[in-house]
């Protein structure tokens, strides 16, 4: 759908969006579970493990944010985060690194489907801290979507796979997390584009951008 100057008007992000990240992801990466998870995640400072392993971690506790009422909005479910190295990923869920990398397709898995609950259950008007801004469900929604596929493609680049999500997708995400970021190109080419938002690519015309925080709050 078109608005009237011609610009794209996505359809919101839903929880049938937050699926299908999550599957795309599992599909792609269930091919890798022989590999060695302890190489770099792309350009990260993590391995592939514990990237993943902070991805599946973030939908559980958008998860935990979109249902609880109980939790003011200034500040997160009070669930134990910590690190388990210097510089790695402060997460509250922790995947059984004796089980190999299956464990964390598990909790990947896990943690899309709670998420997809939470957000087709929970009123539009409930609103959920975030350090971005205080989020309605279709952000919590977005923003595990964007986790999912950003992550994965982290540890792809690690692990020499293919990846690419389908543009319509990410254009939907883009414009609910990105409102500010042009969505130039065909849909196809959407995926770039959100990856460019997010400060991993360099686009002609475009230098690579300096990723500081995406738009967490409702749109007005």
């Amino acid at each position: 759908m078109n608005n009237d100057h011609g610009v794209r008007r996505p359809a919101p992000v839903t929880a049938d969006d937050v699926d299908q990240a999550v599957r795309l992801a599992l599909a792609t990466l269930a091919g890798a579970v022989d590999a060695d998870w302890s190489v770099p995640a792309g350009e990260l400072e993590w391995d592939c493990w514990e990237t993943l392993e902070h991805a599946a971690d973030g939908l559980w506790a958008y998860a935990a944010q979109v249902v609880t009422r109980r939790v003011p909005l200034d500040r997160y479910l009070a669930l134990r985060w910590h690190r388990e190295r210097p510089g790695g990923p402060a997460n509250a869920v922790w995947g059984r690194r004796e089980e190999g990398p299956t464990a964390l397709l598990e909790l990947l898995e896990a943690g899309g489907a709670l998420l997809a609950s939470a957000v087709r259950t929970t009123d539009p008007q409930v609103r959920g801290h975030h350090s971005y801004g205080v989020a309605d469900p279709e952000g919590f929604a977005a923003m595990g979507v964007v986790e999912t596929l950003v992550h994965t493609e982290d540890v792809v680049r690690g692990l020499g796979l293919d990846w690419a999500p389908p543009g319509e997708l990410c254009e939907r995400v883009l414009a609910r997390l990105f409102p500010e970021v042009p969505r130039e190109g065909a849909v196809a080419d959407q995926w770039t584009n959100l990856l460019w938002a997010l400060g991993r690519v360099e686009l002609p015309g475009r230098p690579r951008r300096v990723f500081e925080q995406w738009h967490s709050a409702p749109l007005a």
